[in-house]
């Protein structure tokens, strides 16, 4: 289990990287094939938007296959197939196709670490585990950053991209050879197997998806596209630079998955942690529109830190879920919190993308477009918290809160 550990973690770094590289490639993309700051942000919701729709026939493979094989083929397919196509790329076009591809190869690999902890890890240690896997892997994000940036600098992008691409195939076949597979869940088998339908009967649920929907979404949005944008846009900011400010979103987005993952045993209410870290990322969102660039740069990167930080309670949100599956809908279920989640980075980013296009047209300054964005996410996530409270009192008859 360790060595599986390991080079799931390892893969999971691999779909931190990718949902966030956009962010650093955004100068170089616009300048050599025409990528505008919109293209990038659909970008990025193409990969999410394909990993969500991936959560679904992957949380059957993992109930009813074999995790090792759904991980490392979708991967090696997907992941490995994905970056040769974008280091190929030509245009806008190129680079949607190469980011739903490996956003399909990305899909599986996070969900068969939080199964496999699900399945044989005893229940109070599965926020710990999740927030090592996430707060570990995201070390991807951290690469997608001033290290990238080094990269691009020595090789160029596209030569870049045919490195992670011959890495990603590595960890796909490690995978393939390493993850160990848990025992099938024994069934009656006097008794129907449940489905889908099954999970969609546990009403809990439903604020607990709502919430996972809405509380990531601003910090994976604001890091995967649209940090780079503003900090070029407003501050002028070269690659170099930007590479360094998106490396401290991602060390506080590390720091948060460490924090949120065991904090369930410090604070135990997973609504007063989850709801706290909601509120304190609207205020900063709410800043950062306030401040309409008129801040200086360190302050302005520092919002960006409070941002990352508190949006990475996933893990609690996971934690909570979890307690309402039964153990031959697990895989199901955690792929159907996390396609909430994944979905809504997803939905929010081509809606974002929307918006900045809209305000462009009439923006009295440069900073505006990137206003809307700020509020759009702050409206969001405050709408996401108050169905979260109200409902999960309303429906909680055997939640654990």
């Amino acid at each position: 289990m360790v060595k599986g550990f390991v080079w799931l973690t390892l893969a999971y770094g691999l779909s931190q990287f990718y949902r966030a590289c956009l962010a650093v490639f955004a100068p170089v993309l616009d300048a050599e094939i025409g990528l505008g700051a919109d293209q990038v942000s659909t970008a990025v919701g193409l990969w999410f938007l394909a990993f969500a729709a991936m959560q679904i026939p992957v949380g059957w493979l993992l109930d009813h296959k074999s995790p090792r094989l759904t991980a490392s083929i979708l991967l090696l397919l997907g992941g490995g197939g994905g970056a040769v196509v974008f280091g190929l790329a030509q245009g806008a076009l190129s680079i949607y196709m190469a980011m739903i591809l490996i956003g399909i190869g990305c899909s599986p690999v996070l969900m068969t670490s939080f199964y496999i902890f699900a399945r044989l890890a005893p229940h109070e240690k599965f926020g710990t585990l999740a927030g090592l896997v996430l707060g570990i892997g995201s070390l991807g994000n951290v690469l997608a950053s001033a290290p990238l940036s080094i990269a691009l600098e020595a090789i160029g992008w596209r030569a870049t991209m045919f490195v992670l691409a011959g890495v990603t195939a590595l960890v796909a076949l490690a995978l393939s050879r390493l993850v160990g597979d848990p025992p099938r869940v024994s069934r009656d088998r006097t008794q129907p197997k449940r489905k889908l339908s099954d999970l969609l009967r546990i009403y809990p649920l439903y604020p607990i998806l709502i919430i996972a929907m809405v509380a990531y979404a601003p910090g994976a949005g604001l890091r995967g596209s649209w940090i780079g944008g503003y900090l070029s846009d407003v501050f002028g900011l070269g690659s170099i630079q930007i590479g360094n400010a998106t490396i401290y979103m991602a060390i506080a987005m590390i720091l948060g998955s460490f924090t949120f993952g065991p904090a369930d045993r410090v604070i135990k209410s997973r609504k007063v942690i989850i709801g706290g870290s909601g509120i304190v990322t609207i205020v900063a969102l709410l800043t950062l529109w306030h401040s309409g660039g008129q801040w200086p740069v360190v302050p302005t990167v520092a919002l960006f830190m409070v941002v990352g930080f508190f949006t990475a309670s996933y893990p609690q949100i996971m934690n909570h879920g979890r307690t309402l599956l039964p153990e031959d809908l697990v895989g199901r279920g955690v792929t159907l919190i996390n396609l909430f989640s994944i979905g809504g980075v997803g939905v929010f980013q081509i809606i974002t993308a929307r918006l900045f296009a809209h305000a462009q047209v009439s923006a009295p300054t440069v900073v505006t477009p990137y206003g809307s964005v700020f509020v759009f996410f702050a409206v969001m996530l405050a709408i996401g918290l108050v169905i979260y409270v109200i409902d999960l009192k309303r429906f909680a008859g055997g939640a654990h809160d």
